[in-house]
């Protein structure tokens, strides 16, 4: 029952987590297919890669000071936070590389990371809650640890790996080759940094002042990190905006269609006052694909010709929906 109830707390957040990621994903949504995959990479290749690593250098640390204190913070600081960020990190090379063209904002970068990172979160809480809460405190132990590690701490993987995303999002958008190598590695280092920091904390301060002091400290740091999300998503709001000026122009779509596109909540509303009509399917992907053509369009502008065939289609798959779609 108790092992059950792991999982369960270990994995529900996290999923319920990642939701609210792709919720405030607002206008151009990353393909589930892709967000389960990091979601998968995080929950058994890096958390269970970061357990044999870790445990191996673990050990190889206690062999050679034979100290268990020497060992448990070594591996909390330097190990732990270098093999973690870099298993975790590696979900986010992977779309970078081969699904390159899914990879278009900073907010892009966030989500794949986040995503990756709570896959991570979701193995590693219900390992905790249950060989450290319930095996060492009994029931008792397993309400404390899903306490803390659900509530207090569920957001330090993806606040930690957002910086390794934001990195992979910065070389993507850039025609710098240094920047497309240097940003990745800078955004990779601050992740362990932080990483590093926060366990350094929870090895150093002891007691319930503690753990109020390290709360207040990991909150601060994801609320500013969710503010960072919110500027993000307004800034995409702007860019819809002067990217699909030209498309009504055109009269490819209506003023009405980029107001409600630009809005962060316009497409959901619309999509479902579509609902009644029977036209759902057809309003969602609209919006969707107006979403992804201000995107590529501003990939464009910044890369050249690379996403010319794309905007093409776009325009022709929004042509072909625009009368499902009344303005």
């Amino acid at each position: 029952m108790a092992f059950l109830g792991a999982l369960f707390f270990g994995f529900v957040p996290a999923f319920l987590f990642a939701a609210f990621l792709y919720w405030l994903d607002r206008y151009e949504k990353e393909p589930k297919i892709l967000l389960g995959a990091v979601f998968f990479w995080g929950a058994f290749i890096a958390a269970g890669g970061a357990f044999l690593i870790n445990t191996a250098l673990g050990i190889g640390v206690y062999l050679f000071t034979g100290s268990e204190w020497a060992t448990d913070l070594t591996t909390a600081i330097l190990i732990a936070p270098f093999v973690e960020e870099i298993l975790k990190g590696l979900a986010v090379l992977i779309v970078f590389l081969a699904f390159r063209h899914e990879f278009d904002s900073i907010l892009d970068g966030m989500i794949y990371a986040g995503v990756t990172a709570l896959g991570f979160t979701a193995a590693e809480n219900a390992f905790y809650i249950y060989d450290r809460g319930f095996s060492e405190g009994g029931w008792e132990g397993f309400w404390f640890l899903v306490f803390v590690r659900v509530i207090l701490v569920g957001w330090q993987h993806p606040f930690y790996t957002a910086f390794t995303g934001i990195g992979f999002a910065v070389a993507r958008m850039s025609r710098s080759r240094p920047m497309k190598v240097l940003a990745p590695l800078l955004g990779l280092s601050v992740a362990m940094f932080t990483h590093a920091m926060h366990n350094a904390l929870a090895s150093i301060l002891q007691g319930l002042g503690g753990l109020l002091l390290g709360t207040l400290l990991d909150w601060s740091g994801w609320f500013l990190m969710f503010l960072f999300a919110l500027w993000m998503i307004r800034h995409e709001g702007l860019l819809l905006r002067r990217q699909l000026a030209e498309e009504v122009k055109a009269g490819l779509i209506a003023q009405t269609h980029l107001n409600i596109a630009a809005s962060p909540f316009g497409s959901i509303f619309a999509a479902l006052s579509a609902l009644f009509r029977g036209r759902f399917r057809h309003t969602a992907r609209f919006y969707q694909a107006l979403g992804e053509l201000a995107h590529k369009k501003e990939q464009v502008s910044r890369l050249g010709d690379e996403y010319h065939t794309i905007v093409g289609q776009l325009r022709q798959e929004i042509a072909t929906l625009r009368p499902y779609v009344p303005a």
